[in-house]
């Protein structure tokens, strides 16, 4: 990334130091910002920040090699498809096609009412399915290579749901946050159910059309189900409108997309994840510190395995995309990270 006159207007005139993009690629040239593909970031959607690098990529574990990544360039959100799934739950449910929160879970799936029978089960409900706090048995720990792994184990199962919703109880429902693409494939099927189409079909029509986003692709498996765990694939400068969407409480060109209603209630925290974040409606929640701002502000973002990310800080419009290739790594979270907080915040000087 080179510097010029008019990128060091552009960052000055939005409140950001004028060497960011120096600080940056610094960074990359130490080796601190490493298997990096793609960063693009905006404020008050503007955008000061883009890097498009080469890098071993995959498309939902299937290796692709060498890519040259550009803004058409389609990359695997991961686990952010689950935080993309939590805005689509939103819409359906302003449209009034999926139950409330509060309702109960099963009652969604009557198909397994031999699971219903059992009284802890029967506290259950969508909210809970929506902050990954079901109280079931669900194993992501693992490596995703691991078939022990309980996303893989879902993947692998001859009937997903059921695979799920049989998992054992381990706690109250609403009282123990447990990482589960399990949970999140639940959500699916409900928006699936309840719209009459599936889930890539319903996003096209629901919210990518919408913000003009005409290229995407949405993995699915064995079984032909959409992921709704880690599936979907879209370019960078699609991801970051839908950053935009969120940071603009639900109205894209004067159109409105969600209500803001939805958007509060998913990013406010349910929960403590237990390692010093906290929870929403797929969405984790934490807060860090600015040059701009006194204190520490609260961000939002979606994260994915290999270090994909959509960070927003609402309160300041930054929004950004991250796409990274340290898949199935333990340290794959650094990189983004130092991104984040070092390259862009630690760079905000003026609100």
């Amino acid at each position: 990334m080179t510097q010029n006159t008019s990128d060091s207007e552009i960052l000055q005139s939005i409140g950001f130091d004028p060497a960011l993009h120096r600080k940056f690629a610094a960074g990359i040239e130490s080796g601190l910002l490493r298997d990096l593909h793609i960063v693009l970031a905006a404020r008050s959607q503007q955008v000061f920040m883009e890097y498009y690098g080469v890098g071993s990529d995959e498309d939902w574990g299937t290796p692709l090699g060498s890519v040259a990544f550009d803004a058409n360039t389609l990359h695997d959100l991961r686990s952010v498809t689950k935080s993309i799934v939590s805005l689509l739950y939103g819409i359906a449910l302003d449209k009034g096609l999926v139950p409330p929160l509060d309702a109960p879970l099963y009652e969604q799936f009557p198909e397994y009412g031999d699971l219903a029978k059992d009284a802890v089960r029967t506290k259950i409900t969508i909210g809970h399915a929506l902050t990954m706090t079901l109280g079931m048995e669900w194993d992501e720990d693992r490596p995703y290579t691991d078939p022990l792994n309980s996303e893989m184990a879902m993947e692998n199962a001859p009937d997903r749901y059921r695979f799920v919703l049989e998992r054992p109880m381990i706690a109250e429902p609403g009282t123990r946050w447990v990482y589960s693409g399990g949970s999140v494939a639940l959500v699916g099927a409900i928006i699936e159910r309840g719209t009459g189409k599936r889930l890539p079909d319903f996003a096209r029509t629901a919210l990518f059309e919408p913000l003009d986003i005409s290229k995407f692709h949405w993995s699915s498996g064995y079984d032909g189900v959409a992921s709704a765990a880690s599936g979907l694939r879209l370019t960078a400068p699609d991801l970051l409108k839908i950053g935009m969407l969120l940071l603009q409480k639900g109205m894209w060109s004067g159109q409105r997309i969600v209500s803001e209603e939805w958007i509060a209630r998913s990013f406010m925290p349910a929960i403590s994840t237990g390692d010093g974040l906290d929870y929403g409606m797929l969405w984790f929640c934490g807060d860090a510190p600015a040059p701009a701002f006194a204190n520490p502000r609260p961000w939002r973002a979606g994260f994915g395995n290999g270090g994909q990310r959509l960070w927003l800080m609402p309160d300041s419009g930054i929004a950004a995309v991250i796409y990274s290739g340290n898949y199935n790594a333990w340290d794959a979270w650094i990189t983004p990270t130092r991104v984040w907080r070092e390259i862009i915040l630690a760079n905000f000087l003026k609100d």
